[in-house]
């Protein structure tokens, strides 16, 4: 983890502290995102297209940011990796849900959120994100804080990986302390949920949210811990599955477990409602859906088969490390 330099009065979300927050971790954010695209694209063999764009003046939400997508490579079907810094003058209800104070209230948000969709079913899908939010209260009181997390989305379960993944995680939070990893661990398992179906999306990681403890420099830490953990969680995964051989068995059911993916990205995920709610960019919020999906009406898996196997020994909120 990098060192945090310091600013003046770094827990205060206002005037010269602000702007010198908000450089650093755009910064950071910036490097973050250029960091994953190159790795990626070289384990694809394909270039990111990116796509840089701002929000017109005269519109409510301003800002800009540049979405980074990868369409149609040798390993990855769709991997999409966006960073943005957005300004308004109203924070969303989806963003005031533990902080009733700041309802309507304006506000900064800046962020790098991703997904990559594997073409080989055997690799899982994957999905990252760190952020922080800034606002100001009707009172005046300024507040700011973090959030993020990474998960993983297996459509074949593979406990090696499960477990790799997860002492990852573990480890980019071992700085912050040890109630962390089981707290965040948990809160996963809780958000990535889908209830109208009442079950997991995947096997978790972390999540979290709302993280004010410390003062800016401890949240600039963590996500900067979260965001530099992510390559080193995923790749040996990609690296051991992307070659393995799989048939048409296996892309059936990966196109109907991404349908779960789907669901929840567009029901539950507060991340969407966010964007959407905040009048963001539609084209880069819906970038972490998949480009095929489907469905089946209640279609079970055959008892004792590898896809009934994803559901009785992964999907269930397993404790891995």
């Amino acid at each position: 983890m990098q060192p945090v330099p310091a600013v003046a009065n770094p827990t205060v979300p206002g005037g010269v502290a602000a702007a010198a927050s908000a450089t650093l971790v755009r910064a950071y954010l910036r490097g973050l995102q250029s960091r994953i695209t190159t790795a990626i694209a070289q384990i694809d063999g394909s270039p990111f297209k990116a796509d840089a764009w701002s929000k017109a003046p005269g519109e409510v939400l301003q800002g800009d940011g540049i979405t980074q997508i990868l369409e149609g490579g040798r390993v990855f079907e769709r991997a999409g990796c966006g960073f943005s810094q957005v300004r308004g003058p109203h924070l969303p209800t989806s963003a005031t849900q533990t902080r009733p104070e700041l309802s309507g209230a304006p506000f900064e948000a800046m962020g790098v959120s991703l997904v990559f969709h594997p073409r080989n079913p055997y690799v899982p899908t994957v999905h990252m994100n760190v952020r922080m939010i800034s606002a100001t209260a009707a009172s005046g009181a300024p507040s700011c804080w973090f959030g993020g997390g990474m998960d993983l989305t297996p459509y074949y379960g593979f406990e090696d990986d499960a477990v790799h993944f997860h002492h990852t995680c573990q480890a980019a939070l071992e700085a912050f302390g040890i109630d962390k990893y089981p707290k965040y661990k948990a809160w996963c398992d809780q958000y990535f949920y889908l209830k109208h179906r009442q079950e997991p999306r995947g096997i978790g990681g972390i999540f979290f949210d709302d993280f004010a403890e410390g003062g800016f420099d401890r949240g600039f830490a963590l996500i900067q811990s979260v965001g530099d953990a992510f390559l080193a969680a995923y790749l040996p995964i990609v690296e051991r599955r992307k070659n393995q051989e799989f048939g048409q068995r296996q892309r059936d059911f990966q196109l109907y477990r991404r349908g779960r993916y789907v669901e929840f990205n567009l029901v539950w995920d507060r991340g969407t409602h966010f964007g959407l709610q905040s009048g963001g960019r539609t084209e880069s919020i819906l970038m972490s859906m998949p480009p095929l999906a489907s469905w089946a009406y209640q279609q079970e898996p055959q008892v004792g088969s590898p896809e009934a196997d994803l559901t009785t020994r992964f999907l269930i909120g397993k404790d891995w490390v």
